[in-house]
């Protein structure tokens, strides 16, 4: 082993402990005079609540080469199924707790609208921090998940849609909650600025472990896109953490044919400009202009990426645009089949929006000079 193997080795396998000095949170609690200790101190007393509710704590997740899953090209996989809740969401929620811990109490029930790894997520964190959670969700939410929910202790709400709607009716109620009081506790970073920074755990993990692999690059990331918040926080991490080591990165966003407003709005800024400056200029400049509603949403396996807005699309855009990279569209047998060869040969149990970023190699995605990264990120429910 080598003196940097054993540097690391000595370092806390908790992402929150070890990472703590980049997030936000931190940062604002030293401003606020906290101690380094203090900040320890908050992260594991939350964490032990957390184990206590979910039977695990946060810890680093693995990042493994399969060679069965592709003859011709090298694919890496992040594997987050085992973190707290069974996805990457819990990284999310653990920030936003972390933030509201610092910046002192607030009033309010805690708020989200989700049924699926986000809501299940949220309900462990709630619980653990002894806040009450309500969840907006949609009248064919899955019965299991529901429980779930209830067995956390969050209050359940559904919601039909009413008359003359257009959008999400689950994300509508939410924001008319949060208008009356109750505190946004979500996954997307429009509702909940906070909620980037524990994600990016999961980017300054896998930074260090490209590193640790001696993966010189350049490689090619592809993240499954429903809101946004994963592929933005997976991104700003990676690129954080690899900021000086050369290694080249190269982002690509994957949708399925269901719901695609991301891809949309990229084929349609590329249509309209002849650069990737112009293309970031032109995003920035009227967002709205390109990210809008679609509808109608139609049914996929990967029933979680099937937002009807990416909520946090403007980082993932520009990631791509800066880095050389495009968007991939899926189609549902390629979603079906890469899932069942995910499982078959991994023996990671990640549902199929858990593994709908590696069904982009079974489509027409053009030459890919890299290394190949994809994120397994939702545990089968059963």
């Amino acid at each position: 082993m080598t003196s940097t193997d054993e540097q690391a080795s000595r370092l806390p396998d908790n992402p929150f402990l070890r990472y703590r000095t980049r997030l936000n949170s931190y940062q604002r609690a030293l401003d606020a005079g906290w101690t380094d200790a203090e900040f320890v101190n908050l992260v594991e007393r939350i964490d032990e609540a957390i184990v206590l509710v979910d039977g695990r704590g946060f810890e680093m997740t693995p990042f493994t080469h399969f060679p069965e899953l592709s003859e011709a090209r090298t694919v890496w996989v992040k594997d987050d199924t085992g973190n707290v809740s069974g996805s990457h969401k819990s990284r999310h929620l653990f920030g936003v707790a972390l933030a509201l811990a610092v910046d002192g109490p607030s009033e309010g029930d805690l708020a989200i609208a989700s049924c699926g790894n986000a809501a299940i997520a949220a309900s462990v964190i709630a619980k653990a921090i002894r806040r009450p959670l309500r969840v907006f969700i949609p009248t064919w939410a899955d019965e299991a998940v529901r429980k779930t929910l209830e067995s956390n202790d969050a209050l359940v709400e559904v919601c039909p849609r009413q008359p003359g709607e257009s959008g999400d009716p689950t994300y509508l109620r939410f924001t008319e909650a949060v208008a009356e009081g109750a505190v946004p506790f979500s996954v997307q970073s429009t509702a909940t600025s906070t909620t980037i920074d524990g994600g990016r755990t999961l980017g300054w993990e896998l930074a260090d472990q490209i590193i640790a692999a001696d993966i010189a690059g350049p490689v090619d990331v592809f993240i499954q896109i429903g809101g946004g918040a994963l592929a933005t926080s997976t991104w700003l991490g990676l690129t954080e953490g690899l900021t000086d080591s050369g290694i080249e990165l190269v982002l690509h966003a994957v949708q399925t044919e269901a719901c695609a407003p991301l891809i949309r709005a990229w084929e349609e800024l590329t249509a309209a400009t002849n650069s990737p400056e112009a293309l970031i200029e032109a995003a920035m400049a009227h967002p709205d202009n390109y990210m809008r509603v679609w509808e109608p949403v139609g049914t996929s396996a990967a029933s979680g990426i099937l937002d009807d807005v990416a909520y946090d699309w403007l980082p993932v855009v520009v990631g791509m645009a800066e880095s050389g990279g495009w968007p991939v569209l899926v189609h549902e047998p390629a979603v079906v089949a890469s899932h069942a060869d995910a499982i078959r040969i991994t023996g990671i149990d990640a549902e199929p929006t858990g593994t709908s970023g590696f069904a982009a190699l079974y489509e027409d995605i053009g030459e890919l000079t890299g290394q190949i990264i994809v994120l397994f990120t939702g545990v089968t429910r059963r």
